[in-house]
């Protein structure tokens, strides 16, 4: 008999996979799908970072590494946060992980007890909740929706916290809105924060380079919070290096102590050829990551404009990310004479299978309103995918 345990029955699979799942199998059989539904650059990793990483190769950087992390790795990172960040960390105030994804993860499962309360603002990348529901925890959803572009307010994380709240999850720029909280919006944040004593703050920062303002702020700056930041990041947006499964986090000794106790049982350190990979990218000139984050922008412009010519579609400026979040609840109780769309999931599915375009319903990230397109792709497919997205809406109607 095959009986799963409570833990993995709590848990919902990943709705970005299963799309791009769908995407590929549909692929396999002729199908032209664009693929809107990844979270991952389609840029080459640069090729500074890999001559570093075929030098490490040959350099017989092929034993086991420091569950932590190499201490030059480590010491790149610190350097990153100094400069970039105006942040003071030493080595032993960072672990490096097998992606940012596992940073998350090991600070929920370190720090979550049965039954403790985590805020999460809505829209949210779909892992978040699953994670807190491992670790125990009662995710603690705040709807912060498209008019109020997609950002929780400081009244609304007050009404949120309660004797149990022990996390506060915030991540900006922002998977799947593209929002991006100002220095102004994360001092109130902060403001309140402090507040209540037990309260930490989980704050990925995974798209820091795509940014589209000027400058990236990060709520450990500000006075007291550097104490109760676990700060996340890593190498796989801003140098499209998602397949070498880097990150890290930044936060005090005694969380990155036991975080480093969790990772040594389950997985141990990251790959060795991949963190020399890493450290290049942190170290070597960052012409790179500007070049990237210009052809984002571009096309950010692009999606927006297309977007907004699509009657029936509400659509907000990201300010970072790569990611379009657009309303679609118009659409909601139409058909096309054999699809019925009664909620987000119904309307990526029948982009999928009518116009051949993969997206994400909005039902995953906590607000069913919208759906989610990523433009981290050429500009000829977002012509055409938008194209055919305007194709397929324009064939519903109600009955």
């Amino acid at each position: 008999m095959a009986l799963l345990s409570n833990r993995l029955n709590r848990l919902a699979p990943s709705a970005t996979l299963v799309m791009s799942q769908k995407s590929s199998e549909m692929k396999a059989r002729g199908i032209d799908v664009i693929n809107l539904s990844v979270g991952e650059p389609d840029f080459n990793t640069p090729q500074p970072i890999k001559d570093a990483a075929k030098k490490a190769i040959d350099q017989n950087y092929s034993k086991y590494s420091p569950v932590p992390g190499y201490k030059d790795l480590r010491t790149a990172i610190a350097g990153k946060l100094r400069r970039e960040n105006g942040l003071e960390y030493s080595e032993n105030e960072i672990l490096v992980s097998n992606g940012a994804k596992q940073c998350v993860c090991n600070a929920v499962l370190a720090l979550i007890n049965e039954g403790d309360e985590v805020i999460i603002p809505a829209p949210y990348w779909v892992s978040y909740p699953q994670m807190v529901k491992l670790a125990g925890g009662t995710p603690v959803i705040v709807n912060a929706g498209f008019e109020q572009d997609f950002k929780m307010t400081p009244a609304q994380l007050e009404q949120a916290i309660t004797p149990r709240t022990r996390m506060l999850i915030l991540c900006s720029p922002s998977n799947p809105t593209g929002s991006v909280y100002s220095r102004n919006e994360l001092q109130a944040l902060a403001e309140v924060i402090k507040k209540h004593e037990q309260l930490l703050v989980l704050a990925d920062e995974i798209y820091e380079h795509i940014n589209y303002i000027g400058h990236h702020e990060s709520i450990a700056r500000f006075e007291g919070m550097k104490e109760r930041t676990v700060l996340v990041n890593g190498v796989s947006k801003a140098y499209a290096m998602t397949g070498w499964r880097i990150g890290f986090m930044a936060a005090p000794e005694w969380i990155v102590k036991g975080c480093n106790k969790l990772q040594g049982q389950y997985t141990s350190g990251p790959s060795s050829v991949s963190q020399k990979a890493a450290e290049a990218a942190y170290t070597l000139p960052q012409d790179c990551v500007e070049e990237m984050r210009q052809a984002f922008e571009r096309r950010r412009d692009l999606i927006v404009d297309l977007a907004s010519r699509i009657p029936g579609l509400e659509v907000n400026v990201p300010q970072g990310a790569f990611y379009l979040f657009p309303k679609c609840s118009s659409f909601f109780g139409t058909t096309d004479g054999t699809h019925t769309i009664n909620n987000s999931t119904d309307l990526a599915l029948y982009l999928l299978e009518t116009a051949h375009v993969a997206t994400v319903g909005g039902d995953a990230f906590g607000d069913g309103q919208c759906f989610r397109m990523s433009y981290a792709t050429s500009d000829e497919n977002i012509r055409e995918a938008m194209r055919r997205i305007a194709g397929a809406l324009a064939k519903l109607h109600r009955e």
